[in-house]
This record gives C-alpha cells, structure tokens and sequence, in this order.
C-alpha cells in the first residue's frame, strides 16, 4: 500500500484537514461527517454519499475527496461521531463495575436507536476510531478491579457487546417493519402476525414455542424492560464466574 492510501484515515489528521498547500481549509471532516450523519439518519447509510454530501454543503463531491480520500474512511468517520455521544463519567469507571456496564449499555442502545445505521455498519467492518476506543476503555477498565486475566476482560466486554449490539439490531427491526406496514408493535403482533401464531399453537407442532407464547412473562415487556432484563443476565453470568466472585483465582 503507497503513502497516498493509508490504512486508516486515523492515521492522517492533518492532511485530510487542508485543501491546498498554503491554504486554509474550506471544509473540515468534522463538518462533512456531520452531514453524512444527518444523511444517514434521515434516509438510510446508502444515502451518505460524497455527491449527496456535498450538495449539502454547495460544493463539488471531488473537492471532498481532499478530506475524506475513500468512502470506507467515511464510514469510520462516521461510526466514531455517532459513538462519541455515548455518555460516560469524565473521571472513567467508579469501581462498580456492574452500575459502569449497566450504564455503558443503556448509552449505547440510546445510540444505537438515534443511529439506526450505527450498529449494522459496525458490526459489518472493524474500526479504532478514538471514540471507539474510548467506549472500550471503559468497559475493560469496569472489569479490570475484578481480578481477572486479560483474555477473561476482554472476553467478557465483548459477550457485553454482543449481547447490546444484538439487542439493539432486533429492536431497529421491529420499528423498522412496523414503519414497514404502517402498525405499531401491537397492533403488528395482532393483526399482521397474530393470526398466523394462533395457527402453529394450536396445531400443537411446535410445543416449546407454544409454552413461549403462552406461558412467557417476559413476552409483553417493553423494549427497554426486554433490553434490562436480558442484560442482567449476562451480567450474572459475569458475576459468577468464578475469579469475577471472589471464589477462585
């Protein structure tokens, strides 16, 4: 790979910043993520596109190339803003690291839900971008009071992730096709998709769904109940590992 591509737009801060030798910058890839966010959010990823961009901005798309060279350095640019509003304390965890976790995730699926795009694009390709970075500081450093390696710290933050990440890409697609049909998730569950349960159920084939539709407490919880309680569970899974404990080393 040439100097002229880099690996990472991470690693060229101050060249994408200027629109000429000499010259101020007329732009800058803060303004231009900025509008492929807006772009983004209103309309879908797709639509983040250098020509879309700078029509936003009343410019032509080749100028924006001197500032964002690639469209996957927009992508990144674009993770990293959408990461970076997640809140977290300026002084990094306070040593409860369930409470920091608990937090970490309820930011994130806050995020996630602004963003529809944010956790699809990210879980489709790896980036280190300091926003990024910052979010996983936080979570190992939740779990590093805990006494375990680091393979079990990372190990863990990452089953974390996994679960709020997959969380929140079922709840995108709830609302995603209840906008679809014009019903909300009620009125989805009854009218569109209820009957068609009531059928499997009462053709007796499939008895542990039946006992999921039927006998589930968990089944009319809202969203955000739904996420909590899922997310506990996976802490309690944390808590009782053993070094996690205080049971073993």
């Amino acid at each position: 790979m040439s100097d002229e591509e880099p690996a990472s737009i991470w690693m060229l801060p101050e060249r994408q910043e200027r629109s000429g030798p000499g010259r101020r910058p007329g732009y800058s890839r803060e303004q231009i993520t900025r509008t492929a966010v807006q772009l983004a959010d209103a309309e879908g990823v797709e639509a983040a596109t250098m020509r879309r961009i700078a029509g936003e901005l009343g410019t032509g798309a080749m100028s924006l190339y001197r500032y964002v060279p690639r469209r996957d350095d927009l992508f990144d640019l674009m993770i990293d803003l959408a990461i970076s509003e997640i809140e977290l304390p300026r002084g990094g965890p306070s040593g409860d690291w369930r409470s920091d976790l608990t937090l970490l995730a309820g930011q994130t699926r806050t995020v996630g839900l602004r963003h529809a795009w944010l956790i699809p694009l990210l879980s489709s390709r790896p980036t280190l971008g300091p926003g990024l970075l910052r979010v996983n500081e936080f979570a190992l450093g939740a779990l590093d009071g805990l006494g375990l390696g680091i393979d079990d710290i990372t190990g863990f933050a990452g089953m974390l992730n996994d679960y709020v990440h997959g969380a929140i890409r079922r709840e995108i697609g709830w609302l995603e096709e209840a906008r679809r049909t014009g019903l909300d998730s009620e009125r989805w569950k009854r009218d569109y998709i209820g009957p068609y349960v009531r059928r499997v159920v009462e053709s007796g084939a499939f008895p542990l769904f039946n006992r999921s539709i039927l006998d589930s407490r968990t089944g009319h919880l809202a969203p955000e109940e739904r996420f909590r309680r899922g997310l506990d569970r996976v802490l309690d899974a944390i808590a009782a590992f053993p070094v996690a404990s205080g049971d073993g080393g």
